[in-house]
């Protein structure tokens, strides 16, 4: 679906079930492509369209307004930018290679932190009342030294400093899906971690291209952002697996 490979797991109620990952710029629909193989080995390939939902009256076109030093809205000199986009696929890599692994949770996912969130996945910024963004992550509120918690069971595939997101943690979940941990002060995991539900991974911070403290929360399926509080939303008859708690 959306150019990513799906990952059908049996539920509970004996269907079939597969997470998808709907790219931020889709419009209004996505394409499923899924190959049946029968037990005679003859292949059917389905076709469906996937009709994504609006947005709510409330809270379409919403902008948060910042105001922040010029050198948060002045761009990137070459070698900036070049490092920026060598991290960017970097994180991308993470999340293809989920696909590789299995799913690793069996229980539903969790925040990472219980503090407000401050800014929601998708909303847009004004910056200075002229530079637009959309945030692709969560933001919850936090000061520095605060404890991160693993969203859920996972493999840490990549500990770093980011010139965007500063101390990173990104966790392959399985089944092509990754949550990533930002701006940390301090990651107490290394890559090869196996982490356990509701780990302590690291520390709030204040680390990046931020202007206070908190914790930048992103997840990917495959290699496209989506919003991470979708995960803990899934329904608990999903997986198999997966216990209500």
């Amino acid at each position: 679906m959306a150019g990513e490979p799906l990952h059908f797991m049996s539920a509970t109620s004996g269907t079939w079930r597969a997470i998808g990952g709907v790219p931020v710029d889709a419009s209004d629909s996505v394409v499923v492509r899924a190959i049946l193989t029968h037990v005679s080995g003859k292949l059917d390939t389905v076709l469906a369209k996937v009709t994504l939902p609006r947005p709510p009256a409330n809270t379409a076109g919403r902008r948060r307004q910042l105001s922040v030093s010029s050198k948060f809205t002045q761009p990137p000199d070459a070698a900036t930018e070049a490092r920026i986009s060598r991290e960017s696929a970097r994180a991308r890599a993470v999340g293809r290679l989920a696909h590789d692994t299995p799913p690793l949770w069996t229980a539903r996912f969790l925040r990472p932190r219980e503090s407000a969130i401050t800014s929601r996945f998708g909303s847009g910024r004004l910056f200075n009342g002229s530079v637009t963004s959309r945030h692709l992550g969560v933001d919850f509120r936090g000061a520095v030294g605060e404890p991160v918690h693993a969203a859920n069971r996972g493999v840490v595939a990549l500990v770093d400093q980011f010139f965007l997101a500063g101390g990173v943690v990104y966790i392959d979940h399985g089944g092509g899906v990754v949550t990533g941990y930002f701006h940390l002060s301090r990651t107490i995991v290394a890559a090869g971690d196996t982490v356990e539900r509701g780990e302590k991974i690291g520390l709030v911070g204040a680390s990046g291209r931020v202007t206070g403290p908190h914790l930048h929360w992103s997840a990917r399926y495959g290699e496209h952002a989506i919003n991470p509080l979708d995960l803990i939303d899934l329904e608990t008859e999903w997986y198999s697996g997966v216990s209500g708690r």
